[in-house]
């Protein structure tokens, strides 16, 4: 079903990791407020809502936090955990809690009070960060082998809230796009479909509920690095949506061994 490491050989040709010293780590909260405060919000935050709560800017990030993101996405290639679902998804995902310790930058940029501020704005509504158990709170997600994708699908909330999720384009040396439709869960609207290839730097924001979309097969020698991050409204889960959610995220996404090697430990602390 998975394996647990990235091959060293993507689509036939060597992976070239990159050598070089990181890049210093730049102030999440200043970074971010040095892009949004230029932005025209009022505008935006008309179209997050005239969009069904869906957002797409093509160039939001600055320039050494995209620098910051690309070094750490290959940087954990190792770490990829690979996933294969008959019909609807192929590809590689690394959870919050390997990049908690292998790339806490992440972790401060979804953290980050500018950050959640501005969506606020945009969604109008009062934003958490996801439970620290939570192995999808930030994810990065690989596609570097020919036929990497996932198909048609919500970002289905288990929380007793809402639940946004934030797209950030990190790597894209592939022809993949997200494909999406606008509107599907309003029936006074009209479908609205639509597709963008979102490049480094690059923010889709939706609510995962309302928001059908698809990323499209990689190619040969193409790779694609996309990261997530997810907001939450309610921070609660029922038990029984909690073994939905991890048994999807171990099959699916993270493995047996990253997502319940996480609740043995908690399941530790507490004792």
């Amino acid at each position: 079903m998975s394996t647990h490491a990235e091959d060293d050989v993507i689509a036939g040709a060597p992976v070239e990791r990159s050598r070089a010293s990181a890049p210093v780590a730049p102030n999440a909260d200043h970074a971010v407020a040095s892009r949004t405060l230029t932005f025209d919000n009022p505008r935006l935050r008309k179209d997050f809502a005239a969009q069904g709560a869906f957002l797409y800017l093509e160039d939001f990030l600055a320039p050494e936090v995209t620098a910051q993101l690309v070094h750490s996405a290959r940087a954990l290639l190792d770490e990829v955990n690979r996933n294969y679902l008959p019909g609807h998804k192929q590809g590689g995902s690394v959870s919050r809690h390997t990049i908690d310790r292998l790339a806490p930058f992440i972790a401060e940029l979804y953290s980050s009070k500018e950050l959640i501020g501005w969506l606020e704005q945009l969604s109008g509504d009062k934003l958490q960060v996801s439970p620290a158990d939570d192995p999808h709170a930030y994810a990065l997600y690989y596609y570097t082998r020919p036929g990497d994708h996932i198909g048609w699908h919500y970002d289905t909330s288990y929380y007793d809230g809402r639940r946004y999720t934030l797209l950030l384009g990190v790597i894209d040396e592939s022809s993949c796009r997200l494909d999406y439709e606008l509107h599907t869960r309003n029936p006074d609207v009209p479908d609205q479909p639509g597709s963008v290839q979102i490049p480094p730097g690059g923010l889709v924001f939706f609510d995962g509920d309302k928001l059908r979309h698809r990323i499209t097969p990689a190619g040969p020698n193409e790779m694609r690095v996309s990261l997530t991050f997810e907001y939450v409204t309610d921070p609660n889960m029922r038990p029984w949506r909690r073994f939905i959610s991890n048994m999807k995220d171990a099959i699916a996404y993270f493995g047996f061994r990253q997502v319940f090697r996480q609740m043995a430990s908690r399941g530790k602390d507490r004792a």
